[in-house]
């Protein structure tokens, strides 16, 4: 399969993100993953085959699943559905199909919402700078990647550099309101441990996992995308080690087939990034394939 990394649909006002192209169609949003992916904040000239499908349908999978835990902006992924309510998209449902969904508009909330069951990622550097994780104070002695007691809500925010930012819950408290603020915890906690059930029946630990929600009047909706390898930190639950590498699901090939160029010299870690070499792309699609695979049973074609 070919990747798709523009979708140009000429309908309503087109936001790119990184991923998605978000279509502002007044009453609604549409939202279509592309296969475009991005290190470093740096977008790659190349696409990853299949990324895009496996990031809408994996997060359409979920949301059907919590759908009595939390309400959420999906009106429909499908692409009949979405056609016959907006004719001028006919034509375009091979570059549609399985990576588009139809949502509600809602007003995000300007907070990154991380739910982490393992000390993993910044949290990890953060605990060995200053022995605390988004500014609570740990205990001492934790290994990399160890299991929490409890999971812990680490709310985040965009730093002017574009780099997710930790900051602690009454920062988050003062930023948005306690009420909503205990809204958004409880619910987050709720996703996360419901789904941590799910994924370890079918063979994965979700270290962490972010959410971003909006308010639609006074609704609180999970909005963007749910319990994907771009969202969360999947790792195989039968390799699981405290204290050592993890065998997961993420960027992390990616990430170190860059770095490698860093420190030859030849990137800088601005735009325009280096091509891809074919075994990455390929790589990296087997990857999100296999995620997609183990959690719902099914093939991603």
């Amino acid at each position: 399969m070919q990747a798709i990394r523009e979708t140009n649909l000429n309908i309503g006002e087109l936001r790119r993100g990184k991923v998605r192209d978000c279509y502002d169609l007044e009453d609604h949003l549409l939202l279509v993953a592309t296969d475009r992916i991005s290190a470093f904040d740096v977008v790659m000239p190349n696409g990853i085959p299949y990324k895009g499908r496996v990031l809408n349908s994996l997060s359409a999978f979920w949301f059907g699943k919590t759908g009595h835990l939390a309400d959420n902006h999906v009106l429909t992924t499908d692409v009949g559905r979405i056609v016959e309510m907006y004719p001028g998209l006919a034509g375009r449902e091979e570059v549609l199909d399985g990576r588009t969904t139809l949502g509600r508009k809602a007003q995000p909330v300007p907070v990154e919402c991380v739910v982490r069951g393992f000390l993993a990622g910044s949290a990890w550097v953060e605990y060995t700078q200053k022995g605390t994780v988004a500014e609570a104070r740990m205990l001492s002695g934790l290994e990399r990647n160890q299991k929490f007691e409890t999971p812990l809500f680490t709310p985040a925010i965009k730093a002017q550099s574009g780099h997710d930012e930790n900051i602690s819950i009454e920062k988050m408290k003062q930023m948005i309101g306690d009420k909503l603020a205990g809204r958004i915890i409880e619910t987050s906690l709720s996703l996360y441990n419901y789904a941590c059930k799910e994924a370890l029946q079918r063979g994965i630990l979700i270290a962490d996992t972010k959410f971003e929600f909006g308010l639609a009047g006074e609704e609180l909706l999970v909005i963007d995308e749910m319990f994907t390898p771009d969202s969360s930190r999947f790792w195989l639950a039968d390799n699981y080690r405290p204290g050592a590498h993890q065998e997961g699901f993420d960027k992390q090939p990616l990430r170190d087939w860059l770095q490698k160029l860093t420190d030859q010299g030849k990137w800088d870690k601005t735009p325009p990034a280096p091509d891809l070499p074919p075994e990455i792309v390929s790589f990296m699609s087997d990857l999100y394939r296999r995620a997609y695979r183990m959690i719902t049973g099914e093939e991603i074609t």
